[in-house]
């Protein structure tokens, strides 16, 4: 099968110059003009629209081993991105979806449609499956169905509480059947955020100090899933 609209040819992209010391400068990264190839048979065209840059990612910079592969030096970058698919040669991904990928740090990303998952924009916004229907949602889920199951009437307590994971954590424990759900982040600004927006039960600002006398206060009966988001 194939399929083009508004396929193009050229592109740019963000590529690792040299790995930084501490936090990454502009001096890290370079941004170059590339030529886009032809898509082969089973592949697609995505114009990225959106990208997610996440804090695993600072790790990827450095050349040390890890649970996935550091960056290389001059090539691009990558990470997850959602964007419109282009140009097709794959019946299972027509022209004009949008999907969800691995190939960000780029303007257009040719790669294979299995790599790719086919987003339902009339189920959330597009920007939704970089999130909580994105890796960040599918680690706060694993975390509380499978590593830490969450049970009816359990107390929870999520640190970090008001980042990505911890936040989708906190309102995925309310759905599994939580009684009580904790969480700890840094300033009153994202306590309050933690009550208002996510549906704590309770916050708890660690940058106070007392944490243990903070958490008894909140949870008097104890805790029964920690986790540490």
């Amino acid at each position: 099968m194939n399929s083009t609209r508004s396929a193009t040819s050229l592109s740019r992209e963000v590529r690792l110059a040299s790995r930084p010391v501490g936090e990454p400068t502009p001096e890290n990264f370079q941004l170059v003009t590339t030529q886009v190839p032809e898509p082969g048979e089973g592949q697609i065209v995505v114009r990225n629209t959106w990208m997610s840059v996440d804090p695993y990612m600072r790790g990827r910079m450095d050349d040390a081993p890890s649970y996935i592969p550091p960056f290389a030096l001059g090539a691009a970058l990558d990470g997850g991105a959602v964007g419109e698919v282009i140009a097709s040669r794959a019946r299972s991904v027509p022209v004009g979806a949008t999907v969800s990928h691995f190939m960000g740090w780029r303007e257009h990303a040719v790669l294979d449609a299995a790599a790719a998952t086919v987003a339902d924009t009339a189920l959330a916004p597009a920007p939704a499956y970089l999130g909580p229907l994105g890796t960040t949602g599918l680690t706060a889920y694993a975390a509380l169905t499978r590593t830490a199951p969450v049970r009816e009437g359990d107390v929870v307590f999520v640190s970090a509480a008001a980042g990505a994971v911890g936040s989708v954590a906190g309102q995925l424990a309310r759905q599994l059947g939580a009684s009580r759900v904790i969480g700890s982040a840094g300033g009153p600004r994202k306590t309050t955020t933690l009550l208002d927006a996510f549906g704590f039960d309770a916050a708890i600002d660690h940058r106070q100090g007392g944490l243990p006398e903070q958490l008894a206060q909140a949870a008097p009966d104890g805790i029964d899933v920690y986790l540490d988001a």
